[in-house]
């Protein structure tokens, strides 16, 4: 089967670490974002993937092709003009009415995607949330989507959208698009997915709903890492580090350099990376960083990056350097 994954956004969010690179190729808990959901995708049944890139999207097609051994093809969406439109690019690509399943580029998910990709009717992930202004939300009857709402000004409905879609039928999803993009109908700015989906609604097609229990936000400093002490939470390390303590749950690439340490719980330490001195814990360290005499906590720290010196609560981008007397 066929997955559709948007990563064109900029990550305005997270800079400076989205300065240079995009957010799907940051890292959580040992792996960047993307390669999460590749995996759970893969492990699903899926073997094609249309992959919608834009901001640095050359380091995503790249990373992609050297890991993942499926069919990828890249469609560059230039102009941000929202997800509907992000979708509707990628039309050419598509065997007519074949369904498809959609999910945004950084959905970190947990659910069993198996039986949804053999559902009869169309199908899209909800969650309850406490604010449901934020996302586009689904009014149900308790089984079938009644009607969808893209970020309500008004609760109409605490079953958020998680970014999970299972579709059917692909030309009447299509359909829906080109009728947002040949009227100019946008809401909020942009033509929306969740729009198009409630076309098909209004035209007979049956949506239901699948629970996403475990769904995590990767947009903002706060939310990686508290999405990395989800993802950790089984991981025990087995490697020994002498003159260091490593408390569990943490990643610990097997390149990076330990010495005098203690690291953890809820440390990423990424590839090559070197650690002398220093107490880590809740925090995300790049590849090919240098960190020095120093206590980090709730911190993220970029790729090549340099820091030492006094206990912070700190993230910098890729190859800052900082020293604190």
């Amino acid at each position: 089967m066929k997955a559709i994954i948007p990563v064109a956004g900029v990550g305005t969010r997270l800079r400076p670490h989205t300065f240079s690179h995009p957010k799907v190729l940051l890292n959580v808990a040992g792996k960047p974002i993307i390669g999460h959901i590749m995996d759970k995708l893969i492990a699903a049944g899926i073997d094609e993937a249309i992959v919608i890139v834009g901001y640095l999207g050359d380091m995503v097609e790249e990373w992609l092709l050297e890991h993942y051994d499926i069919k990828f093809t890249f469609v560059t969406q230039s102009e941000l003009l929202g997800l509907a439109h992000a979708i509707w690019m990628c039309k050419p690509y598509v065997i007519e009415n074949e369904p498809l399943f959609i999910i945004l580029g950084d959905t970190i998910f947990d659910v069993d995607l198996a039986p949804v990709l053999k559902s009869q009717f169309s199908t899209l992930g909800v969650k309850e949330v406490e604010d449901p202004r934020r996302f586009g939300v689904a009014v149900t009857d308790g089984g079938k989507i009644l009607k969808l709402v893209e970020k309500p000004d008004t609760p109409v409905s605490n079953l958020a959208i998680v970014g999970l879609y299972f579709l059917r039928e692909s030309a009447s999803l299509f359909k829906t698009i080109d009728h947002l993009i040949d009227n100019g109908i946008k809401t909020k700015g942009e033509f929306q997915l969740t729009d198009a989906l409630q076309l098909m609604i209004e035209g007979g097609e049956e949506f239901t709903t699948f629970p996403v229990s475990g769904w995590y936000d990767c947009g903002k400093p706060e939310t990686l890492l508290s999405t990395n002490k989800i993802l950790l939470r089984n991981n025990t390390l087995t490697k020994k580090y002498p003159g260091c303590i490593i408390v569990d749950p943490v990643f610990i690439a097997d390149s990076a350099i330990i010495k005098n340490a203690i690291i953890g719980p809820n440390a990423t330490i990424g590839e090559n990376s070197k650690i002398t001195d220093a107490i880590i814990k809740d925090s995300i360290i790049g590849s090919e960083a240098r960190v020095i005499h120093i206590m980090l906590t709730h911190s993220i720290i970029g790729n090549n990056a340099s820091i030492a010196g006094n206990p912070h609560e700190i993230s910098i981008g890729d190859y800052s350097e900082i020293l604190v007397g």
